[in-house]
């Protein structure tokens, strides 16, 4: 990580790094701009134009109640994620005032159980996840009871025998919306995401058992042992091995048979989720999924997803996407045609591509949500973010 700055730039070719490396001494007043050195001096400051214009978007929507809305009405999941966004940001921080009010409305959602989820709403593991990212990211004393509490009520949330399944049973270590709703691949990511964002150690249980339930959503029959990925050699990621295996992906013909299609945003979530685990990189299952991911390497689209869909949670994408590989730690990535891709410049250009004169980010594609510009332009500044950090 270095700081943008408007004197002496100085290119330096690293082997590692396509980019330009930025060296100097700050001549202006205020904070300066932290960037990762692979995205250049250039490319780093519009970025930081373009989050600076979402963020000033999104302190103007924040409602008189502190939240941001989804729903039509102001809510904690979205407000967490747009709290994140603006605490992580030198020109706002944790103790900026859209952050504190945002804070306190998230909080009013905390319940006896440790979880911060809207009661009712069915939705307990996604809400509580993206709070306590939220609270991660103040990095305030005072919320370390809360922070513990949300662990611990993660935890507790996951399928395992306390609930009557077993490790055999597909459901085992997987965390759905809700109990008494099958799990999935993205609400167990956002689970292991929060919890590894909040500082649980690789070696709690969770994390183990959470990787039974990885490993079958993984179309690699050399290690997931349910039926629908018997000889798969895809490497790619669905979004359950639940119920006989569900992909929103649908299915391909691979050979003479249909197989569930794996797809980006689940694979660099699968992927991600095994690296917060501290899985091997020798790992079958890590090298399987790195060789996916050089095979179906594009910015352009939720990869391999059917050409109709192939828009649909795109944001979501470039979220895991940016995380998935800022935890991966190279800075370039190989497609199938041995093209080096600097992936953090090459979000950055695509992100500022798609950002609105307002300053959003929305997908027209509206599914999951992604119409919203509030959770959308959360996930915009959040991948960007990623992407220019360590």
């Amino acid at each position: 990580m270095v700081r943008l700055t408007q004197l002496l730039p100085i290119v330096v070719a690293w082997p590692w790094c396509p980019a330009q490396l930025w060296f100097g001494v700050s001549a202006v007043a205020g904070p300066p701009v932290e960037f990762h050195s692979c995205v250049g001096h250039q490319l780093a400051t519009r970025v930081h134009t373009s989050v600076q214009k979402a963020l000033v978007y999104l302190v103007a929507e924040q409602e008189t109640d502190g939240g941001w809305k989804a729903f039509d009405k102001s809510h904690p999941a979205v407000t967490a994620l747009v709290v994140k966004a603006l605490a992580q940001d030198a020109d706002y921080g944790p103790d900026h005032p859209a952050v504190r009010k945002g804070t306190d409305f998230v909080l009013r959602f905390s319940q006896p159980d440790g979880g911060i989820y809207v009661d009712g709403e069915g939705m307990p593991n996604y809400h509580t996840s993206v709070a306590l990212m939220a609270m991660a990211s103040l990095k305030h004393p005072e919320h370390a009871e809360t922070i513990r509490d949300a662990q611990a009520f993660l935890k507790k949330l996951q399928w395992d025998d306390g609930e009557g399944h077993e490790t055999s049973s597909p459901w085992f270590g997987g965390q759905g919306y809700g109990k008494n709703k099958r799990p999935d691949l993205s609400n167990t990511q956002f689970m292991l995401e929060a919890l590894h964002q909040s500082g649980l150690s690789a070696a709690d249980p969770a994390y183990e058992r959470a990787m039974v339930f990885v490993r079958r959503c993984q179309m690699l029959g050399a290690t997931n042992d349910q039926p629908f990925a018997a000889e798969s050699v895809d490497g790619g990621f669905v979004y359950s091995p639940a119920n006989g295996g569900e992909s929103m992906a649908g299915t391909e013909v691979v050979g003479d048979r249909p197989r569930l299609r794996s797809y980006g945003s689940m694979t660099y979530a699968g992927f991600k989720s095994m690296l917060y685990a501290k899985i091997n990189r020798d790992d079958p299952r890590v090298k399987a999924a790195v060789e996916w991911i050089r095979r179906h390497y594009t910015l352009d689209h939720n990869p391999n997803m059917p050409a109709g869909q192939s828009k649909e949670g795109l944001y979501y994408y470039y979220y895991v996407f940016a995380q998935a590989l800022r935890a991966w730690g190279e800075e370039t990535l190989a497609d199938a045609a041995g093209m080096a891709h600097a992936w953090r410049a090459e979000l950055c250009e695509k992100l500022l591509s798609l950002q609105r004169v307002d300053g959003t980010w929305v997908n027209e594609a509206d599914r999951w949500y992604e119409g919203n510009p509030h959770l959308v332009t959360a996930y915009a500044v959040l991948a960007l973010q990623a992407a220019l950090d360590d």
